[in-house]
């Protein structure tokens, strides 16, 4: 096997048995590496790229590791007893189905973490709105006077949550990528928030995509159900202690909304909990992430007041319908964690009037169908700004219902906006799509909205 530096030459002449091989070195193999380094493991790192995220990381902090970068060497993975796999390389790669053919024992970060604790897990996945659910949750924890430990998918890679002093609970945003490898999970409680159509260009379709992150659900503890969604709902188990959800009115026992008086509330069946104008965070998805959130803290006893305080000052996360400037009574609003049609469809509902809304969207589709973005634009959009890989199928789309622009660039969305957006308009930044033909990441996308805003409005914009 070719390596792609000098450094990586010296392993050739090593044996390529190892206990374990970590597959992808991005920040969580890196991770990996790290906790395995404490263990006295045999182990290896393997990546397909020839230079990945964390190689001078990982030659700094562990220099004596072996490395196989460039093309996976099947002869490596097939004769390791374990392979320790990061969440963004597929399991169904060649050399890795071939591996696991030969008997070879597949797990994650996830696993390893799993056996590894004896602190209660509450675990959070879905489409969207994840990040939201587990900050928050970890916010009213604390605010209960609880040691809290967050991470996963969100922030701190799991294994770097170890440490001698386990916190009352850890609080997982998990990836349908994670969950594909746990078997050890059983959460105290778990939810998946919803179910829409994303990395269809790594599923085999929509079903596969629902299996691996109804894999939340295993175990034995409290499903919160989304029902207003029915993948959700069919993801149910009788036997099971559950809590739903809904934007609708409630049964018994469950959490919903209910107009008193012409102002909305949530509740939880009769019980008025808290006006929904009184919620910090905006748009009808925030108001199911908030209830939520309850749900889950509710299985850690987390007392109301708790809860309600939280709610009332907690701002949002940033790049997720995050509030950046108005001028002229036009608001700016950054989206850009909006990689999917779903939560561009979530993000549109919940901010939209009758047709004040601008959206900027496209980039790397992942292969999604931008089909249910035509439904939802209708009567809710003025007009669309379109760019990137996927712009102009995006665009062809939402043709059929409001003007489209096509742009090159950040800052020309920027200021097609400002030359449409007249008084009471909001300008939404919300893709549906990755960021990775443009932009290194989701974060570098927005941070190009909010400078071209910055640059449109000058002093003017409340950034």
């Amino acid at each position: 096997m070719e390596c792609a530096e000098a450094y990586e030459l010296e392993v050739i002449e090593t044996n390529k048995q190892f206990n374990t091989v970590i597959v992808g070195l991005g920040k969580t193999g890196f991770a990996c590496a790290r906790y395995l380094a404490t263990q006295g493991v045999s182990f290896a790192i393997a990546d397909s790229r020839d230079e990945p995220p964390m190689l001078h990381e990982m030659k700094a902090s562990l220099p004596d590791i072996p490395l196989y970068l460039g093309e996976f060497d099947e002869s490596l993975l097939a004769n390791a007893e374990h392979l320790l796999m990061s969440p963004g390389v597929s399991l169904h790669e060649d050399a890795i189905t071939n591996a696991i053919n030969s008997g070879v024992d597949v797990y994650g970060d996830i696993e390893l973490f799993c056996q590894n604790i004896s602190s209660p897990v509450i675990a959070i996945t879905g489409s969207n709105g994840k990040s939201t659910v587990t900050t928050l949750l970890a916010e009213m924890a604390r605010a209960a006077n609880l040691d809290v430990a967050e991470g996963g998918n969100l922030g701190t890679p799991v294994l770097d949550l170890l440490s001698e002093k386990e916190p009352d609970v850890y609080v997982l945003e998990l990836s349908s990528f994670q969950l594909e490898t746990v078997s050890s999970l059983n959460a105290i409680a778990s939810v998946v928030l919803n179910i829409t159509p994303d990395h269809m260009d790594r599923y085999a379709g929509l079903k596969a995509y629902q299996a691996a992150k109804e894999r939340i659900y295993d175990g034995d503890g409290t499903m919160i159900i989304n029902l207003d969604d029915p993948a959700v709902v069919n993801m149910s188990r009788t036997q099971r202690t559950s809590v739903g959800f809904t934007l609708l009115e409630p049964e018994a026992g469950n959490y919903g909304v209910r107009a008193y008086d012409d102002v909305r509330w949530i509740v939880k069946g009769d019980e008025k909990i808290i006006a929904v104008n009184d919620l910090r965070i905006r748009g009808e998805h925030n108001i199911a992430n908030a209830m939520v959130a309850m749900a889950l803290a509710e299985t850690l006893n987390c007392p109301l007041d708790a809860m309600l305080s939280v709610l009332r000052s907690f701002p949002g996360l940033d790049h997720r319908c995050q509030w950046i400037a108005e001028h002229g009574n036009v608001q700016w609003v950054n989206d850009s964690k909006g990689t999917n049609v779903g939560a561009t469809c979530a993000a549109i509902k919940g901010l939209s009037g009758d047709e004040n809304l601008i959206l900027i969207a496209g980039g790397d589709g992942k292969g999604a169908d931008f089909s249910d973005l035509e439904e939802i634009a209708e009567g809710r959009l003025k007009a669309a700004i379109v760019l990137g890989k996927d712009g102009p199928e995006l665009g062809k789309v939402l043709l059929n219902v409001v003007p489209v622009h096509s742009v090159d660039s950040m800052e020309m969305a920027v200021e097609t906006a400002a030359r449409i957006a007249k008084d009471g308009d909001i300008v939404l930044l919300s893709p549906a799509c990755a960021s990775l033909d443009m932009f290194e990441n989701y974060q570098a996308r927005g941070e190009a909205f909010v400078t071209a805003v910055k640059k449109v409005q000058g002093d003017q914009a409340y950034v």
